[in-house]
């Protein structure tokens, strides 16, 4: 099974499963999700499929999910087995601008908050869940590296920032001697590819694995919705948020629904699952160190489970990629094989191996180059 082989993340030597379990879906509390017998179900049935990454936050289902997954780790006395990835940054005290965000002070609190739904002394993968525009990298490495020395969390993680920001939080902890940034946490799908162009070159560069969210776009790219002139038909959590602020539900577009085409083309052929098929395109891609999967009901978490347990086809693979090719803006278009050859002055010229900027320019090389 795919949840039987381990990646480490980044250049700790920390090992976790290659598909992580995302309990966003932990808890009732926002209309939509498990409640707490069919989670603790979804929970034993990846623990005994092999897993052992579990990832959460403070925010979901206003702490519920914490609580849910420190009671069933407790209950199994799973705690050495397994490795807990929370965050941190939303605020839970309206009217309180102190009580999210980024600063010492948020942090400080937020982390003994998580200690206590949790259940547990220390949590394995601490998370900043979303930049605030606001605290500077210092402060934020500076605090997280005290909490290691506390014991308090063992590994630092940073989500849903600017890659400049990351840059500079890694080279801060490297220079000071705080403990280094070893993952990140970004949306990333076959709709959603913009951590191509710097977040994926910039973690093969400084060391640091990419842990995926959202890799199904929300449920867009498991084939439960199709387009109509009212926005979207289907149920679940896309259907629930329609309409809302969130930009991480806003999937509704032309071009999406294209994708969702080429995807189930290509899942007949393989005769697999369209959720399969596009968490195995996913997981394979180049700096992927783990794939969040989350699901309300067990069939899903099957499809899921069984995402990396076949190959697909390379032509296959590349009908996919090129029907989702996200635009090249500036200053990416300069980076493209047709104008890197104006620098090289027509000779070949190689790339790091496995690198993300190999695999862009091996596959789109023009003649001669």
């Amino acid at each position: 099974m795919s949840l039987e082989k381990y990646y480490t993340l980044g250049k700790t030597g920390l090992r976790v499963s290659r598909l992580a379990l995302g309990t966003m879906t932990f808890g009732e509390d926002w209309g939509w999700g498990s409640e707490k017998k069919a989670a603790k179900e979804i929970f034993d049935r990846y623990i005994d499929e092999g897993g052992n990454f579990i990832d959460t936050a403070d925010l979901y289902t206003e702490g519920n999910s914490e609580k849910m997954v420190g009671e069933f780790v407790k209950d199994r006395s799973l705690r050495e087995k397994v490795v807990i990835a929370t965050k941190f940054s939303y605020n839970s005290d309206p009217g309180n601008p102190n009580a999210g965000g980024n600063s010492r002070k948020h942090i400080t609190h937020a982390v003994e908050n998580s200690l206590k739904r949790l259940g547990t002394d220390y949590i394995d993968l601490y998370f900043l869940h979303t930049w605030d525009m606001l605290t500077k990298p210092e402060e934020v490495m500076r605090t997280l590296d005290d909490l290691v020395k506390q014991g308090k969390i063992l590994h630092v993680g940073l989500s849903d920032i600017p890659a400049w920001y990351v840059s500079r939080a890694q080279t801060i902890a490297e220079f000071r001697g705080y403990e280094l940034v070893s993952t990140m946490q970004m949306e990333y799908s076959l709709v959603e590819r913009n951590i191509e162009k710097e977040f994926i070159p910039l973690g093969q560069e400084m060391g640091i694995g990419t842990m995926v969210w959202s890799p199904l776009a929300s449920g867009l790219l498991s084939g439960k919705y199709k387009p109509s002139e009212g926005g979207i038909d289907g149920e679940g959590r896309l259907k629930t948020m329609e309409g809302s602020s969130n930009k991480a539900f806003d999937k509704n577009t032309e071009r999406n629904w294209k994708i969702v085409a080429t995807l189930e083309e290509v899942a007949k052929e393989v005769e697999q699952p369209m959720a399969s098929v596009a968490l195995n395109w996913v997981a394979n891609r180049p700096g992927i160190s783990s794939v969040i999967v989350g699901a309300t009901k067990m069939h899903q978490l099957e499809e899921n489970l069984k995402a990396l347990d076949f190959d697909i086809p390379h032509d296959l693979k590349q009908k996919l990629k090129e029907a989702s090719n996200p635009i090249t803006e500036f200053p990416y278009s300069f980076f493209e094989p047709e104008m890197q050859a104006m620098l090289t002055g027509g000779a070949k010229v190689g790339h790091k191996p496995q690198s993300y900027w190999s695999d862009v320019s091996i596959e789109a090389q023009p003649a001669g180059v």
